[in-house]
């Protein structure tokens, strides 16, 4: 007869076996902790107002005759690219936003790719595909910077066909140029011959013997560019990032290689940065280098084909084309069959050459030139005296919270403070560990939101003892009241915590800046909450509802019979009747 009744208890709740809870969120604890620290990451990553960072202006200037260019609308698209650019890089919590009507601010915290993004966010990133009219080497080029100590290899660029392989490279050297033939692979050779076929001033039609290098029918026009392509400097990049400057898209210009050891006169443009679809960085299978491979838009696919086709019947050195980035060429190889579908640059790219690149020109290209104003360095002092400040209110008010759960709930208090360290446990190690995995950084308003939190946690606590507290005035001893209150409860803080997560999810979708913190940290909080009450707070008061402090209803356990208003009469008498209706049996 007693079977029925042993096989029954487990079904009350599980406070059979409540450990299993504890152990579990226990090793989760303690594995989180210890990730923390073969990590070498103990503490948060910090935003910018409390680890300091850079902070750069950036002044927005127009092209000659373009000054209307400089409006709201490309003000706010390149705050947005700007900010792409930033992500991309791994750098969170970065501040980009207007000032005035032509200065954008850029805050970017201290961190790993904090100098990359300072290089990158400003660059205009104006990718043109122009042909090669005219190249020679420099008389002294920039000392390269490769590892080896030699020079760098020149920079090539490929095209892969649309379904065919792609043509292989000779890898022989120009017979102009003093170095390696930009267009060492075929795919060089295919897509250099495209561009440098496209129809431009002085330029023969295919077929016929090699245009003059001139690049304007008209004389004066031509002998001007000329003189600018002699007194060309290549020697410093503050140079080569001037040459050319302010020429169009539509006409000829000079231009000078990222690492100064060639010069050119360059056609118009007959490809842009606007039909590249996608850019990414990938490892040459064959040789094992960094390349970026680059897909083409629809349109821009059959502009490259028309390009392609008409360079790759000429002559060297016509049939070469130059990818010019922001006025510079980062690569120039020659073309030697028609091409479409997509393209690479390569050359001596390190990974983080190669990924800045693909970054640059994936989130494509600002609607406006930006010069460099000012960059100053941000300190932490204020946001740190700020944070101590905060730390000091949150610590009174968690102080005061205590103080009131230990003269209201009196023994019940151990519970919540017990559940509240754990919840601390959580979320110092999570937030620790997110800095590395995602770029998470704190900044003040998550700190607010990691303290808002406290109340919403504490709110779950209360929930649940007043539960267990209206069970035991309906005259119900304290193990089958923690029982009984959980099913209620359980749905309450679900409802709650939803709530509470769905008003952090909106808050982070639709916003942007450090408030994305403040609603990312109440999301992650309040999701712990529901972990620390289901796990902890539970399993721990099952197990002391076994305690006979608890149990007995001792005057200082909260949970006193007579000071919650039960009666004894009624609870002995509800007990007596609900004997035959449990065991009809045994009765």
């Amino acid at each position: 007869m007693a079977a029925p009744n042993k096989g029954r208890r487990p079904a009350a709740g599980g406070q059979s076996k409540p450990g299993r809870a504890l152990a579990f969120i226990l090793i989760v604890m303690v594995a989180l902790t210890g990730g923390m620290f073969i990590s070498h990451h103990t503490t948060p990553r910090l935003g910018i107002d409390l680890a300091g960072g850079t902070s750069i202006t950036l002044k927005a200037k127009a092209e000659p005759g373009q000054e209307s260019a400089i409006n709201k609308a490309n003000m706010d698209t390149a705050v947005q690219i700007m900010n792409r650019r930033v992500n991309g890089l791994g750098v969170t919590e970065a501040e980009v936003q207007t000032q005035g009507s032509d200065n954008i601010i850029v805050n970017i915290p201290k961190g790993t790719n904090s100098e990359q993004a300072r290089q990158q966010v400003g660059q205009t990133a104006k990718l043109y595909f122009r042909p090669v009219l005219t190249a020679q080497p420099t008389a002294a080029p920039e000392p390269s910077a490769s590892p080896s100590g030699s020079g760098k290899p020149s920079p090539s660029a490929s095209a892969g066909s649309s379904g065919k392989p792609t043509p292989k490279a000779s890898g022989k050297a120009t017979p102009s140029a003093g170095k390696p033939s930009s267009g060492s692979t075929p795919q060089g050779r295919a897509l250099s011959d495209a561009l440098k076929a496209s129809p431009t001033p002085g330029a023969s039609k295919p077929g016929s013997p090699a245009p003059n290098p001139s690049p304007s029918g008209d004389s004066a026009a031509a002998a001007k560019l000329q003189a600018q392509f002699a007194s060309l400097d290549c020697s410093t990049k503050e140079a080569r990032s001037k040459a050319g400057e302010g020429a169009k898209s539509s006409e000829p210009t000079v231009a000078c290689d990222k690492d100064g050891q060639e010069k050119y006169i360059l056609g118009p443009a007959e490809v842009d940065g606007t039909d590249v679809a996608k850019a990414q960085a990938v490892i040459n299978q064959q040789n094992g280098q960094w390349i970026v491979q680059m897909d083409f838009t629809g349109g821009g696919s059959k502009k490259f084909a028309a390009i392609t086709g008409k360079l790759s019947q000429q002559q060297y050195p016509n049939n070469r084309f130059a990818i010019a980035l922001d006025n510079q060429v980062v690569s120039a190889p020659t073309v030697s069959s028609t091409l479409s579908g997509s393209a690479e640059i390569s050359g001596n790219f390190t990974q983080s050459t190669a990924q800045d690149l693909a970054n640059v020109l994936s989130y494509g290209a600002l609607p406006l030139s930006f010069q460099e104003q000012s960059v100053t360095t941000v300190t932490a002092a204020l946001g740190a005296d700020q944070l101590h400040a905060g730390l000091i209110a949150g610590a009174i008010g968690l102080a005061l919270v205590i103080i009131y759960l230990v003269a209201y709930y009196r023994g019940l208090a151990a519970i919540a403070i017990l559940s509240l360290v754990a919840s601390a446990v959580l979320t110092y190690t999570i937030m620790t560990l997110l800095g590395p995995g995602i770029g998470f950084a704190l900044n003040l308003p998550a700190v607010c939101g990691a303290i808002v939190a406290i109340g919403i946690t504490a709110d779950s606590f209360i929930v649940y003892f007043e539960r267990i507290r209206d069970e035991i005035r309906e005259g119900r001893t304290l193990r089958p009241a923690v029982e009984r209150a959980w099913p209620r409860a359980r749905r309450t803080i679900l409802v709650s915590d939803f709530v509470s997560f769905l008003a952090a999810a909106v808050l982070f979708i639709v916003t942007v800046g450090k408030v994305q913190g403040f609603a990312f940290t109440l999301g992650l909080t309040t999701l712990l909450d529901v972990v620390v009450v289901f796990l902890f707070t539970k399993p721990v008061m099952t197990l002391l509802a076994r305690r006979k402090f608890f149990a007995s209803g001792h005057p200082w356990s909260g949970l006193d019979p007579k000071r919650l208003g039960a009666k004894p009469p009624l609870r002995r008498a509800r007990r007596t009747t609900s004997a035959p209706v449990d065991n009809p049996k045994e009765a």
